[in-house]
């Protein structure tokens, strides 16, 4: 009979009463080997790759765990059914640790070895048809929705959604679907610019905005210290939506958790949405009240972030907590990481703690600068794998842990997320100009209105003011700045690596989680 839909190998000392069964599965398109004995099923498993192996437990000579256990040091990845009449636990214990795929007592009928069999071999494919079949309902769906005049709620639903596909895709790459999904998420960034263009400058006016970055403590901390609890705010730079989804799983045995999102100001970048969570401020604000940051950003210090503690501290006295002990923390390496764990018992006194963690910016700056990381993160789906493999085995969990047993609540944010930039845009400026990828300011810069957002007026953004003539350009979609005279050195550095500053939805929708320890 011709091999449709795979070869099984079933050893069982009773092979003989079971002709029927065989004769079953063969009429479904199996091939099908048998013996009575687990000596000679290790002889034929060593001259014949079987996708499936039906053991039985009770065999005389070697039983069906000494034949598992040799079956799988010639092929490790076997797929191993157990078929036994036993129904004692040390063996289902024995056999979830062997790995057995699916453990069936005796007696069986031939269609529950048949549909054990189809699930050991087809699931992944039943599931990738049915998940194309699901998002080729989901693709006119979101277009349907993207014709609506969406709100900012609607539009963080619907990237709920998208973020929700490209995840459930991460697990079934060869589908060829991908570049469909691919291909959605740039219409919705697209119309997701035009929103935002559209309606940014009226949430600055307003109080009934969204939350912005400089509104994430008086939303979500405040209230709580309001209620006297001890509070962990962590700010992970360059955190997207897609990121924590892929990290949750990892929390949700030690928290209660809830979900929200915040937008991050724009540009989408550090020294302007990370300073305005710790200051509360709008970036126009920050600079008068702080003169000595306007100067750092005029001399384009090394860091612009370097007074988090005294923004931290200032917005505690303003909403009446002058009295609060406070930890202020940034890690910028696991060997700080670990340092503070290590002493992290030292601050269970304080009020409000506060952890900027650099790590995944890190990831996304340096991801097209050495060959291991454009590996690692070819695309979206290695970045999210690159950020879970780090999280599970950080030093950063283990301090949530911690958190989750001393009485703390937590707040995990971002500042801003990142893009995949893919698509140039000519800029013209002057050599002052400020040197970022995704947005720039300076004087009478100018670039294609298509593509990027010009500003002429920051004081109807709330940006800072550098002088005469001052521009801001901020590019949308996936574009990234370059000049005329270096397009191409440029277009070969920046192509397709991770940056920040535009307007997109992976830029501008940050996650707000809100954690308490499950007692």
């Amino acid at each position: 009979m011709e091999n449709i839909r795979g070869k099984i190998l079933w050893i069982d000392d009773e092979i003989q009463h079971l002709k029927p069964h065989i004769m079953y599965l063969e009429s479904k398109g199996y091939n099908i080997d048998s013996t009575n004995n687990g000596n000679d099923g290790v002889i034929l498993a060593k001259k014949n790759k079987y996708d499936i192996v039906l053991l039985d437990q009770n065999m005389p000579g070697m039983d069906g765990l000494s034949t598992l256990k040799e079956l799988k040091i010639n092929n490790p990845l076997v797929t191993i059914i157990m078929i036994t009449k036993t129904e004692d636990e040390w063996l289902m214990d024995e056999a979830i640790v062997e790995k057995v795929e699916q453990f069936l007592i005796k007696p069986v009928n031939p269609s529950q070895i048949f549909m054990a069999c189809k699930q050991a071999l087809e699931r992944a494919l039943i599931r990738s048809e049915k998940l194309m079949k699901d998002y080729l309902n989901e693709i006119r769906k979101i277009d349907d929705d993207l014709n609506l005049d969406l709100n900012i709620d609607k539009w963080w639903k619907l990237y709920d959604r998208l973020v929700d596909w490209q995840i459930k895709f991460d697990e079934h790459k060869d589908t060829g679907i991908n570049y469909i999904l691919n291909d959605q998420n740039k219409n919705c960034n697209k119309e997701f610019s035009f929103f935002i263009e559209k309606n940014y400058c009226e949430w600055l006016k307003s109080k009934k905005r969204p939350v912005l970055s400089n509104d994430i403590f008086k939303k979500y901390v405040i209230p709580q210290i309001n209620d006297n609890k001890k509070i962990c705010i962590i700010v992970i730079d360059c955190l997207r939506y897609d990121h924590f989804k892929v990290m949750r799983e990892y929390l949700e045995p030690f928290f209660n958790m809830n979900i929200n999102y915040a937008l991050s100001l724009i540009p989408t970048a550090t020294v302007y949405s990370r300073n305005a969570i710790f200051s509360g401020l709008f970036p126009d604000e920050l600079i008068e009240k702080y003169p000595e940051q306007m100067l750092d950003m005029k001399r384009n210090s090394a860091s612009l972030n370097k007074h988090e503690e005294l923004f931290l501290n200032d917005q505690l006295k303003r909403e009446g907590f002058p009295y609060k002990k406070t930890h202020y923390h940034k890690i910028w390496d696991v060997e700080e990481g670990n340092r503070f764990l290590k002493k992290f018992h030292e601050h269970y006194n304080k009020d409000v703690i506060s952890l900027v963690v650099n790590f995944v910016d890190l990831l996304a700056h340096n991801s097209s600068q050495t060959n291991v990381l454009k590996e690692i993160i070819y695309d979206d789906a290695g970045f999210r794998s690159a950020v879970k493999i780090w999280f599970e085995n950080s030093w950063l969990l283990k301090v949530l842990k911690k958190l989750s047993q001393e009485n703390y609540n937590v707040v995990i944010t971002s500042d801003h997320g990142s893009i995949r930039v893919g698509s140039s845009t000519m800029v013209s400026a002057d050599k002052r100009a400020s040197t970022g990828v995704r947005y720039k300011y300076g004087r009478n810069l100018n670039t294609n209105r298509k593509n990027a957002l010009v500003i002429k007026n920051p004081e109807d953004y709330r940006l800072p003011n550098f002088g005469p003539q001052p521009t801001y350009i901020i590019a949308k979609e996936n574009y990234y700045f370059v000049y005329p005279n270096e397009a191409k050195k440029y277009q070969s550095k920046f192509r397709n690596s991770y940056q920040h500053g535009g307007i997109s939805l992976e830029e501008i929708f940050i996650p707000v989680i809100t954690l308490s320890g499950k007692r």
